[in-house]
Protein backbone atom coordinates (compact mmCIF):
# COMPACT_ATOMS: atom_id res chain seq x y z
CA UNK A 1 0.00 0.00 0.00
CA UNK A 2 1.34 3.37 -1.01
CA UNK A 3 0.63 6.87 0.31
CA UNK A 4 -2.62 7.59 -1.59
CA UNK A 5 -4.18 4.25 -0.73
CA UNK A 6 -3.27 4.61 2.96
CA UNK A 7 -4.60 8.20 3.09
CA UNK A 8 -7.90 6.96 1.65
CA UNK A 9 -8.18 4.39 4.50
CA UNK A 10 -7.18 6.99 7.12
CA UNK A 11 -9.95 9.33 5.97
CA UNK A 12 -12.70 6.84 5.13
CA UNK A 13 -12.26 4.06 7.70
CA UNK A 14 -10.48 5.81 10.58
CA UNK A 15 -11.97 9.34 10.34
CA UNK A 16 -8.69 11.26 10.15
CA UNK A 17 -9.33 14.94 9.39
CA UNK A 18 -7.67 16.59 6.38
CA UNK A 19 -5.58 18.73 8.79
CA UNK A 20 -4.34 15.56 10.52
CA UNK A 21 -3.33 14.03 7.17
CA UNK A 22 -1.24 17.15 6.47
CA UNK A 23 0.46 16.77 9.86
CA UNK A 24 1.17 13.10 9.11
CA UNK A 25 2.89 14.15 5.87
CA UNK A 26 5.01 16.67 7.81
CA UNK A 27 5.80 14.03 10.44
CA UNK A 28 6.89 11.57 7.73
CA UNK A 29 9.21 14.21 6.23
CA UNK A 30 10.77 14.87 9.65
CA UNK A 31 11.35 11.13 10.16
CA UNK A 32 13.03 10.83 6.75
CA UNK A 33 15.21 13.88 7.38
CA UNK A 34 16.50 12.60 10.73
CA UNK A 35 16.74 9.01 9.53
CA UNK A 36 19.70 10.06 7.36
CA UNK A 37 21.71 10.63 10.55
CA UNK A 38 20.06 8.32 13.08
CA UNK A 39 18.32 4.98 12.86
CA UNK A 40 14.82 6.11 13.87
CA UNK A 41 13.15 3.47 11.69
CA UNK A 42 14.79 0.63 9.76
CA UNK A 43 16.09 2.02 6.45
CA UNK A 44 14.53 -0.98 4.67
CA UNK A 45 11.04 0.16 5.74
CA UNK A 46 11.35 3.78 4.59
CA UNK A 47 9.58 3.15 1.28
CA UNK A 48 6.71 1.48 3.16
CA UNK A 49 6.39 4.09 5.90
CA UNK A 50 2.73 4.88 5.12
CA UNK A 51 1.63 1.28 5.60
CA UNK A 52 4.25 -0.22 7.92
CA UNK A 53 4.46 2.65 10.39
CA UNK A 54 1.71 5.24 9.92
CA UNK A 55 -1.32 3.04 9.14
CA UNK A 56 -0.13 0.32 11.52
CA UNK A 57 -0.15 2.95 14.30
CA UNK A 58 -3.30 4.76 13.14
CA UNK A 59 -5.52 1.68 13.32
CA UNK A 60 -5.32 1.84 17.12
CA UNK A 61 -7.54 4.94 17.26
CA UNK A 62 -10.56 2.60 16.93
CA UNK A 63 -9.83 1.16 20.37
CA UNK A 64 -8.96 4.32 22.32
CA UNK A 65 -11.22 6.32 24.60
CA UNK A 66 -10.27 9.93 23.81
CA UNK A 67 -12.44 11.16 26.68
CA UNK A 68 -9.90 9.85 29.19
CA UNK A 69 -7.04 12.07 30.39
CA UNK A 70 -4.00 10.49 28.83
CA UNK A 71 -2.43 7.64 26.93
CA UNK A 72 1.07 6.24 27.46
CA UNK A 73 3.17 4.85 24.60
CA UNK A 74 5.93 2.60 25.93
CA UNK A 75 9.14 2.51 23.88
CA UNK A 76 7.73 4.90 21.30
CA UNK A 77 10.95 5.12 19.23
CA UNK A 78 10.28 7.64 16.45
CA UNK A 79 6.74 8.23 17.76
CA UNK A 80 4.90 5.16 16.49
CA UNK A 81 2.14 4.75 17.50
CA UNK A 82 2.00 7.62 20.05
CA UNK A 83 2.47 10.64 17.79
CA UNK A 84 0.13 9.26 15.11
CA UNK A 85 -2.55 8.87 17.82
CA UNK A 86 -1.92 12.43 19.04
CA UNK A 87 -2.12 13.78 15.47
CA UNK A 88 -5.58 12.15 15.20
CA UNK A 89 -6.77 13.35 18.63
CA UNK A 90 -9.40 16.10 18.66
CA UNK A 91 -9.82 16.45 22.44
CA UNK A 92 -7.65 19.23 23.92
CA UNK A 93 -7.98 17.73 27.42
CA UNK A 94 -6.43 14.43 26.25
CA UNK A 95 -2.69 14.06 25.82
CA UNK A 96 -0.15 11.42 24.88
CA UNK A 97 2.89 10.56 27.01
CA UNK A 98 5.83 9.15 25.06
CA UNK A 99 8.24 6.92 27.01
CA UNK A 100 11.60 6.47 25.30
CA UNK A 101 14.99 5.66 26.81
CA UNK A 102 17.12 6.83 23.84
CA UNK A 103 18.21 10.49 24.30
CA UNK A 104 18.57 10.88 20.51
CA UNK A 105 15.00 9.74 19.91
CA UNK A 106 13.69 11.87 22.80
CA UNK A 107 15.31 14.92 21.20
CA UNK A 108 13.70 14.07 17.86
CA UNK A 109 10.26 13.60 19.47
CA UNK A 110 10.48 16.98 21.22
CA UNK A 111 11.31 18.62 17.90
CA UNK A 112 8.31 17.03 16.17
CA UNK A 113 5.94 18.01 19.00
CA UNK A 114 7.13 21.62 18.81
CA UNK A 115 6.98 21.82 15.02
CA UNK A 116 3.53 20.24 14.73
CA UNK A 117 2.10 21.90 17.89
CA UNK A 118 1.09 18.59 19.45
CA UNK A 119 -0.16 17.98 22.99
CA UNK A 120 2.41 15.35 23.92
CA UNK A 121 4.98 14.90 26.66
CA UNK A 122 8.31 13.13 26.25
CA UNK A 123 9.55 11.01 29.19
CA UNK A 124 12.50 8.69 29.75
CA UNK A 125 12.67 4.96 30.43
CA UNK A 126 9.38 3.73 31.87
CA UNK A 127 11.28 2.06 34.75
CA UNK A 128 12.38 5.52 35.96
CA UNK A 129 9.12 7.38 35.42
CA UNK A 130 5.60 7.54 36.81
CA UNK A 131 3.05 5.64 34.71
CA UNK A 132 -0.47 6.87 35.42
CA UNK A 133 -2.40 6.82 32.13
CA UNK A 134 -5.76 5.11 31.62
CA UNK A 135 -4.58 3.54 28.36
CA UNK A 136 -1.16 2.06 27.58
CA UNK A 137 -0.09 1.24 24.03
CA UNK A 138 3.05 -0.36 22.67
CA UNK A 139 4.25 -1.51 19.30
CA UNK A 140 7.79 -2.83 19.48
CA UNK A 141 8.54 -2.46 23.16
CA UNK A 142 9.16 -5.84 24.83
CA UNK A 143 7.82 -9.38 24.94
CA UNK A 144 4.24 -9.59 26.16
CA UNK A 145 5.12 -11.03 29.59
CA UNK A 146 7.46 -8.04 30.19
CA UNK A 147 4.77 -5.57 29.07
CA UNK A 148 2.29 -7.18 31.49
CA UNK A 149 4.90 -7.05 34.26
CA UNK A 150 5.44 -3.30 33.70
CA UNK A 151 1.69 -2.86 33.52
CA UNK A 152 1.14 -4.75 36.77
CA UNK A 153 4.03 -3.35 38.80
CA UNK A 154 4.44 0.25 37.60
CA UNK A 155 1.17 1.45 36.07
CA UNK A 156 -1.78 2.76 38.04
CA UNK A 157 -4.89 0.54 38.11
CA UNK A 158 -7.18 0.00 36.34
CA UNK A 159 -6.02 0.57 32.77
CA UNK A 160 -6.34 -0.79 29.28
CA UNK A 161 -3.43 -2.31 27.37
CA UNK A 162 -3.36 -2.09 23.55
CA UNK A 163 -0.47 -4.02 22.03
CA UNK A 164 0.45 -4.52 18.39
CA UNK A 165 1.78 -8.04 17.91
CA UNK A 166 2.78 -10.39 15.11
CA UNK A 167 1.48 -13.83 14.23
CA UNK A 168 2.60 -15.34 17.56
CA UNK A 169 0.21 -13.20 19.60
CA UNK A 170 -1.92 -16.11 20.85
CA UNK A 171 1.18 -18.12 21.75
CA UNK A 172 2.58 -15.19 23.74
CA UNK A 173 -0.77 -14.72 25.48
CA UNK A 174 -0.97 -18.39 26.51
CA UNK A 175 2.56 -18.21 27.93
CA UNK A 176 2.09 -14.85 29.68
CA UNK A 177 -1.25 -15.66 31.31
CA UNK A 178 -0.30 -19.00 32.86
CA UNK A 179 -0.12 -17.69 36.40
CA UNK A 180 -2.45 -14.68 36.36
CA UNK A 181 -5.44 -14.32 34.08
CA UNK A 182 -6.54 -11.04 32.52
CA UNK A 183 -9.49 -10.38 30.25
CA UNK A 184 -8.34 -9.91 26.68
CA UNK A 185 -9.55 -9.72 23.11
CA UNK A 186 -7.68 -10.25 19.85
CA UNK A 187 -8.38 -7.98 16.88
CA UNK A 188 -7.04 -8.37 13.33
CA UNK A 189 -4.48 -5.89 12.07
CA UNK A 190 -5.43 -4.03 8.90
CA UNK A 191 -1.82 -3.90 7.69
CA UNK A 192 -0.99 -7.59 8.00
CA UNK A 193 -3.52 -10.42 8.01
CA UNK A 194 -1.34 -12.54 10.32
CA UNK A 195 -0.69 -9.78 12.85
CA UNK A 196 -2.95 -9.08 15.81
CA UNK A 197 -3.87 -6.28 18.20
CA UNK A 198 -4.20 -7.40 21.81
CA UNK A 199 -6.73 -5.51 23.93
CA UNK A 200 -6.36 -6.31 27.61
CA UNK A 201 -7.94 -4.96 30.76
CA UNK A 202 -5.67 -4.73 33.81
CA UNK A 203 -7.57 -4.21 37.11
Amino acid sequence: MQQLEVIKILKKDLNFAASSIEKLKEFKNLVFKQNKNYNLIAKSTENQIWERHILDSAQLVKFIDFNSNSLADLGTGAGFPGLVIEIFNKNKAFHVKLYEKSPVKRQFLKGVIKQLSLNSEVLGDVQDEELNSETIVCRAFKKLDKVIQVSREIAKKPHKLIILKGQNAQEELNKSLKTKKYTYKLEKSITNEKSKIILMQID
